[in-house]
């Protein structure tokens, strides 16, 4: 039983990135109140949970019926992903697009594509064969947890490094969530290219 948690544990750990994913919500919710960020992140853990359990119970179904292949849904989570942080650098230091959309962000792109992405959902769908419902269910339910937990704690990384350090590390962020758009589309297109 522990050797079946593990085993779904640790690629659903590598796939979410917890630890990973903390820049990109300290970026994305800079200039927000701190009940608006904490919103925000208890919506990015309610959308992954919501998300993954459809994918563990009906991912494979779905992609079968709608014809869709990962490589198509790696693509279009990186063409989301791309577009996303072009609007984030180029809108400047005028934050009002995330303020208005604050309640939102928790969904997308926090929620998904960036947490519940084509990786975390591909894992979710080959775990469900290797490892079966259970658990898969638990070692995403631990996840989430740890989740949770990092995203909530994030202030603390927030408030070293100060007004002007989260300034410059927000477009650092934004061109980082750019690459990680092209690389998702990249490597969409070479498994697609590859299954050929």
């Amino acid at each position: 039983m522990i050797k079946s948690v593990l085993l779904s544990f640790i690629p659903l750990f590598v796939a979410i990135d917890p630890i990973g994913i903390i820049p990109m919500y300290l970026s994305l919710t800079r200039g927000l109140e701190i009940e608006e960020r904490k919103k925000v992140a208890r919506d990015s853990i309610l959308t992954t949970c919501i998300i993954g359990v459809i994918f563990v119970f009906a991912g494979k179904l779905m992609f079968e019926i709608l014809g869709i292949t990962i490589p198509d849904f790696e693509i279009a989570g990186g063409l989301l992903l791309f577009s996303f942080s072009l609007l984030d650098l180029f809108r400047g230091e005028n934050n009002d697009f995330k303020k208005g959309a604050g309640t939102s962000l928790g969904v997308f792109p926090m929620g998904t594509p960036l947490i519940a992405g084509p990786a975390l959902l591909a894992t979710l769908i080959i775990l469900v064969d290797t490892q079966g419902f259970i658990y898969t269910l638990i070692g995403f339910g631990l996840n989430l947890i740890i989740l949770g937990i990092a995203l909530l704690k994030a202030d603390i990384i927030l408030s070293i490094l100060r007004d002007s350090g989260a300034r410059a590390f927000a477009k650092v962020m934004s061109i980082l969530l750019a690459a990680i758009g092209i690389m998702l589309v990249r490597r969409g297109i070479m498994e697609l290219i590859s299954g050929l």
